[in-house]
C-alpha cells in the first residue's frame, strides 16, 4: 500500500505558476504509476497527468499540454506537478493518485490510492 499527501496549492493570478508536490509513504513507491487528477465544483474528477515508474514517460490531458509538467523523484518518494500559464479554468481540488501495473490509465477508478487533495484557485 501507499499513502499520499499533497501540498503546494494556493491562490494565484491567471498566468502565474504553482508547483504541487505529493509525498508518498511505502517502500515500493517506485513500482507505482503516479497520476494527478482534479475536480472542480459540480464537475467530475478529471485526469490531468500521469508518469511511469522510471519517469521516462508522461501523459497529459490536452488542456494542460505545454503548460503542466509531471515529474517524480523515486529516491524522495515524491511526485510533482509544475503548472505554468495558469488559467481560471484550472481552478480545482488537485489529487495525487497511485496505481500498480505498467500502463497508465485516465479513469479515476483505475487508481486505488489517493491523497486528500490540495486546492488550486486561479483568479482572473
Amino acid at each position: 500500500q501507499v499513502q499520499l499527501v499533497e501540498s503546494g496549492g494556493g491562490l494565484v493570478q491567471a498566468g502565474g505558476s504553482l508547483r504541487l508536490s505529493c509525498a508518498a509513504s511505502g517502500r515500493t513507491f517506485s513500482r507505482y504509476i503516479m497520476g494527478w487528477f482534479r475536480q472542480a465544483p459540480g464537475k467530475e474528477r478529471e485526469f490531468v497527468a500521469a508518469i511511469t515508474w522510471s519517469g521516462g514517460s508522461s501523459y497529459y490531458v490536452d488542456s494542460v499540454k505545454g503548460r503542466f509538467t509531471i515529474s517524480r523523484d523515486n529516491a524522495k518518494n515524491a511526485v510533482y506537478l509544475q503548472m505554468h500559464s495558469l488559467k481560471p479554468e484550472d481552478t480545482a481540488l488537485y489529487y495525487c493518485a497511485a496505481r500498480g501495473g505498467i500502463y497508465y490509465k485516465t479513469a479515476p477508478e483505475e487508481y486505488p490510492y489517493w491523497g486528500q487533495g490540495t486546492q488550486v484557485t486561479v483568479s482572473s
